[in-house]
C-alpha cells in the first residue's frame, strides 16, 4: 500500500477507511475529494505503466499487407500454421479497380475447410479506396513480395495462387517472369482476361479515338494491358501459356460482359483445366461482378485445390449478387 506523505487527519480515519476500504485506487475512485483533502489512509497510486507488445518475427512478416484492417474474415492470420490435409496456403489476389475486401465469400470458405487464407491490396495508393489499376508488372512484383512472406511466415514449401478478373493474369505474370512456378503448385484464374477483352466492344472503341488510349492508361494501366492485342497480353502468351510444374484452373462464365468473348479467358496445354460455370449450373446467371460471390464458381476453386474430395455444387446465382 502506498502511504500518504502528508500527515492523515484524526478526524474519523476509521469511516474514511471503512468507506474507501484499504485499496489505494479504490481509494482515490470512490473518495476522490476525501482524498484530495488528506482523509485517504493512502495516495493515488501512479498511473499504469504501458505495455509494450512484442510482435513475433512472423507478425512482422505480413504486418504491412493489411492495409486500414479491410482483410477479408478469416484471413492474414500469421500464425495459421497449414495442416497435412491442406499443406499450401491460399492466396486471393482481386480484380482491377477493387480490394481484397472483396474475397469474403471465398475467405470464410477456404478457412472452413482448413485452409491458411492470405490476401492483399496491390496496384494502387496506401490510402485508395480501390486498388488495381497500376502496371501490372509492377503490382506482381508487390505479390511476389507478399508470397515470399507469406512463406516464411507459415513454413509451407508453396502456395496456391486464386486471382480474380486481373489477378488472374497477374499471377500468371508472376509464374512465369518473377520466379513463381517454384512456389506456386496451383493458380486458378476466375474470369481473367488471359487473351485480353474487348470490354463488349469499348476496347475498340477507345482506340478509334485518337489519344483517348493514353488517357486511358495515365489513369489506369492495367485497363489498357488487359484490352485484346496489348502488348502486355501478347507477351504474356507468347512462348505458351503455362509455365511447367503448375497447374492451371481457369473458370469462366458465358454471362461475362467485361470479359468478352468469355472464351478468350480458357488457356491451352496439358497441364490447363477449364471450366464454363453454366455447363456445371445452368441456373448460374452469374456476371463478371458476382464471381467472387458464386457458390458454384466457389466449389469449382475448392475442387481444383483438393481435386481428391471434388464435389458438384448447383444452385440459383444471379448476376451481380451471387448466390
Amino acid at each position: 500500500m502506498w502511504r500518504s506523505s502528508m500527515p492523515v487527519p484524526l478526524r474519523s480515519p476509521e469511516r474514511v477507511q471503512a468507506a474507501c476500504g484499504t485499496s489505494p485506487r479504490r481509494c482515490w475512485r470512490r473518495c476522490w475529494r476525501r482524498c484530495s483533502l488528506g482523509w485517504c489512509p493512502a495516495r493515488r497510486p501512479p498511473p499504469r505503466a504501458r505495455i509494450r507488445v512484442r510482435r513475433s518475427p512472423r507478425a512482422r512478416a505480413v504486418r504491412w499487407s493489411r492495409p486500414r484492417g479491410d482483410s477479408p474474415p478469416s484471413s492474414n492470420d500469421v500464425d495459421c500454421r497449414p495442416t497435412t490435409a491442406h499443406p499450401y496456403p491460399v492466396v486471393l489476389v482481386h480484380g482491377t479497380m477493387g480490394s481484397m475486401a472483396e474475397w469474403e465469400k471465398f475467405s470464410r470458405a477456404l478457412a472452413a475447410e482448413g485452409y491458411c487464407v492470405f490476401a492483399l491490396n496491390y496496384g494502387g495508393a496506401a490510402d485508395s479506396p480501390v486498388y488495381g489499376f497500376g502496371d501490372v508488372p509492377t503490382s506482381a512484383g508487390h505479390v511476389a513480395g507478399f508470397i515470399d512472406r507469406v512463406l516464411g511466415a507459415t513454413g509451407a514449401p508453396e502456395v496456391d495462387l486464386v486471382g480474380y478478373s486481373q489477378g488472374g493474369v497477374l499471377v500468371r505474370y508472376l509464374v512465369k517472369n518473377l520466379g513463381g512456378a517454384s512456389k506456386v503448385r496451383e493458380l486458378v484464374a476466375l474470369a481473367a482476361p488471359n487473351h485480353g477483352t474487348t470490354m463488349s466492344g469499348l476496347a475498340n472503341l477507345v482506340s478509334s479515338i485518337p489519344g483517348s488510349a493514353d488517357l486511358v492508361e495515365s489513369m489506369c494501366a492495367a485497363c489498357t494491358q488487359q484490352m485484346v492485342g496489348s502488348d502486355f497480353i501478347q507477351a504474356l502468351n507468347a512462348g505458351g501459356e503455362t509455365v511447367e510444374g503448375v497447374h492451371y484452373t481457369v473458370i469462366a462464365s458465358k454471362y461475362d460482359q467485361a470479359v468478352t468473348p468469355y472464351g478468350s479467358s480458357f488457356l491451352s496445354g496439358s497441364s490447363v483445366t477449364n471450366v464454363l460455370l453454366q455447363d456445371v449450373c445452368a441456373q448460374d446467371f452469374t456476371d463478371h461482378l458476382g464471381i467472387p460471390k458464386d457458390g458454384v464458381a466457389l466449389r469449382q476453386t475448392l475442387n481444383a485445390l483438393d481435386p481428391k474430395n471434388a464435389k458438384q455444387h448447383c444452385t440459383l446465382v444471379l448476376p451481380v449478387f451471387g448466390g
